[in-house]
């Protein structure tokens, strides 16, 4: 068909060139006559002056050409077409009886090398093309190709080995190994090249199998051939089960908290946590709190600490008793919660209810949790600084970070935190805290004129910022990081405005990035705004997948779409979604909270919206010794507070009957008290400084969304004025 087309494109424009000189002529005889074109006689039509009917010859000379090449050539393909399938049909109805052949050729070769056998090569090329070709081999075949006295005699492994291809080999070892005795390996190996003149393409010898010496039937049975490959692969999978009922995807606070609610509306049922790290799930906050001021010098081991209440606790939610081997998980009797660690999910397939992990290994599920949190953002100059600033900076997230960073401060001189955040403010005060005892330098830079700059209050973010330099921190504010190198031994950080800091070691705390590689695979959408998983109000992403904690984009009914990175927030997503993984369908109406200590006593608790743009009132009062998150710990019993909270409703709002003294505005001490943030004259958030026990409260205010026209009485319900 190649051949006539490209004959057609020559001769194309002469035959269209012609065409369109023939219809001219007649147009013209016509216009000069008048009247209508007789029918043109055909002796004109071969000869006669131009303009005349020679076009017209060598246009019908052009297409009688062209079909008559197209007629031989679709005539020659068909009877080609017809051969080759003949030829074809014949050498598959012989496949049979050239068995023996190949084995006869195959015979002879008693040498050490397999060239200098007497092979027939027609012969054997004839049998790697016959098992090569053909579907899949059953065992007649099987016994055809390779009689059971030849092989006994003469045929070893290697000999097959080089003329059947491995996939065969599969096939015969499984089931003729009673009828033919097996071949153990030995430990020289083999490298043989057999030639094709026919069809050297399926001719492949493969040079890694080793030689093996004909051995006897008994010492078949006992020395068993090696497993397939496949069964390896299953072996290395062995504990990962096939299906869980639950998957949950992440072993933060949102998927144990899930577990734990998934559990108590169905006591039956079996949970399945597959997690990147290598840890059992564990609480993140005392990773920047408590661990840092334990007395323990295994502390950093044991990962056991106290609270500020001086009661002992570990960070892990239950201890490895707890749960079930996944291995078992099928098979307990009233199931249970296992934990799949060192496994990360990289691809979804939703329509097919099934993920793949790392190693290969596929978990299908019925109903499956996101959970899988975020990971520490990091700043765009330390990512191009190269690998040696890269090894001196920590970007603190883990429990491995933590015992890094712990490590780090007891051998380096200085330390230089860049955020004045949360964490970054929390890291400041338990380094510098230290910093006397170890000889530690500790500065904390942040672009803000205070520590905690975006969520506190111009004079508030300023009280702050001096009980941390009051910790042995140096404070540097306004502080725009424009460069980050290494030399001479030191880190030297050169800031926008041209001051130079140098120090040993860096630890990055500038947020959190949610963790969307599932998206892709899983067909979830990202929010472009905020980022993580849009849900709806029902914590759900589509049919049988919800997403909880840290990566979840919600609905706020009260305050819109948001995305929370804190752990009450993850303890109470996971609860909800595994509420309604197990069919209760509830929305998400929960206002979480987060909390902050800098130190054993000063803390804060906030609820909503808290953006240090937004308007702010604020009513304060003297503090008394039990306005300390230690006092705070001592009364709940818990140093994680949202634990105790979170279950509290505040049904009655009961407003202090003293009269309370007047606000306290821009005081150098800011004891305790409340502080409100507006939106259109409603309060939208709410941070209670050193005010403990009272979040139901403060929860029932922003839910209720009303305008108020003197917050000072509504500071009276958080009884801030109480000795």
């Amino acid at each position: 068909m190649f051949k006539c087309k490209a004959v057609w494109n020559k001769l194309a424009p002469l035959v269209r060139a012609s065409s369109t000189l023939c219809l001219q002529n007649a147009r013209k005889s016509v216009l000069r006559h008048g009247r209508r074109l007789e029918m043109v006689q055909k002796a004109q039509m071969s000869s006669g002056p131009a303009g005349g009917g020679g076009e017209n010859t060598l246009y019908y000379v052009l297409v009688g050409a062209t079909c008559l090449g197209t007629g031989v050539y679709a005539y020659r393909t068909v009877s080609g077409d017809k051969e080759r399938y003949n030829e074809r049909m014949i050498d598959l109805v012989n496949r049979p009886k050239q068995g023996p052949r190949a084995a006869e050729a195959v015979k002879p070769v008693e040498e050490p090398t397999l060239t200098e056998a007497p092979v027939e090569e027609p012969l054997v090329t004839e049998a790697v093309v016959e098992f090569t070709e053909s579907e899949p081999v059953t065992e007649p075949l099987v016994e055809a190709s390779i009689p059971e006295p030849t092989v006994e005699t003469l045929v070893t492994e290697s000999v097959v080995e080089a003329s059947v291809p491995e996939s065969i080999i599969e096939v015969s070892v499984t089931e003729p190994v009673a009828e033919a005795p097996a071949v153990t390996q030995s430990e020289e190996p083999l490298a043989s090249v057999v030639e094709s003149e026919t069809e050297p393409t399926p001719v492949i010898i493969t040079a890694h199998v080793p030689e093996a010496s004909p051995v006897s039937e008994s010492a078949a049975v006992s020395e068993p051939a090696p497993a397939a490959e496949p069964v390896e692969s299953t072996a290395a999978h062995s504990d990962v089960p096939e299906h869980a009922p639950y998957l949950l995807i992440g072993g933060g606070t949102a998927s144990f908290a899930a577990a734990r609610s998934i559990r108590a509306r169905d006591p039956g049922a079996r949970v399945l946590i597959v997690t990147e790290e290598s840890e059992l799930p564990y609480m993140r906050p005392p990773l920047s709190k408590e661990l840092w001021f334990s007395d323990d010098p295994k502390a950093t081991e044991t990962l056991s600490f106290k609270q500020w209440n001086g009661k002992e606790r570990s960070i892990y939610f239950q201890p490895p008793s707890f749960y079930v081997s996944p291995t078992d998980l099928a098979k307990v009797e009233n199931g249970g919660v296992a934990v799949l660690t060192g496994r990360k999910v990289v691809h979804m397939d939703v329509r097919e209810n099934k993920v793949k992990l790392s190693d290969g290994a596929e978990i299908s599920y019925e109903k499956c949790l996101i959970a899988t949190g975020g990971v520490p953002r990091n700043l765009q100059v330390i990512d191009r600084a190269g690998e040696e600033v890269m090894k001196r900076t920590t970007l603190f997230r883990k429990i491995e970070d933590f015992r890094s960073l712990e490590k780090i401060s007891r051998e380096v001189k200085s330390i230089t935190i860049i955020g004045g955040g949360f964490l970054g403010s929390e890291l400041a005060c338990a380094l510098g805290r230290r910093s006397t005892d170890l000889g530690l330098e500790v500065i904390q830079m942040f672009p803000e004129k205070g520590n905690m700059g975006k969520v506190l209050p111009e004079y508030l973010s300023n009280w702050t910022t001096e009980k941390v330099r009051k910790e042995g921190v140096n404070i540097i504010m306004d502080a725009v990081v424009k460069n980050v190198s290494y030399k001479n031994d030191k880190l030297e950080i050169k800031l926008k405005d041209g001051r130079l800091i140098e120090t040993d070691h860096v630890v990055a705390a500038v947020g959190l990035e949610p963790s969307v590689e599932l998206a892709k695979s899983a067909g979830l959408e990202v929010d472009s705004d905020f980022g993580g998983y849009r849900v709806n109000a029902e914590l759900q992403a589509r049919s049988n997948i919800w997403v909880a904690g840290d990566a979840a984009c919600f609905y706020d009914i009260k305050l819109g779409r948001r995305r929370v990175e804190h752990h009450d927030h993850a303890v109470v997503s996971g609860r909800l979604a595994g509420e309604n993984m197990t069919g209760a369908s509830k929305p998400y109406w929960h206002q979480s909270m987060f909390w902050s200590d800098l130190g054993p006593d000063v803390g804060y608790e906030a609820i909503g919206i808290v953006d240090s743009s937004l308007p702010t009132v604020g009513v304060f009062a003297k503090a008394t010794a039990k306005d300390t998150p230690k006092a705070a710990t001592e009364q709940s019993g818990t140093g994680i507070r949202s634990e105790s909270e979170t279950e509290a409703v505040a049904v009655t709002l009961k407003a202090e009957t003293t009269a309370p003294p007047p606000p306290v505005q821009q005081k150098e001490d800011y004891g305790k008290g409340v502080v409100f943030y507006l939106r259109d004259n409603v309060v939208v958030g709410i941070v209670l400084w050193n005010v403990f026990n009272r979040m139901p409260i403060a929860r029932k205010i922003i839910k209720d969304g009303e305008q108020h026209a003197d917050l000072n009485e509504v500071a009276k319900l958080f009884n801030i004025h109480e000795d």
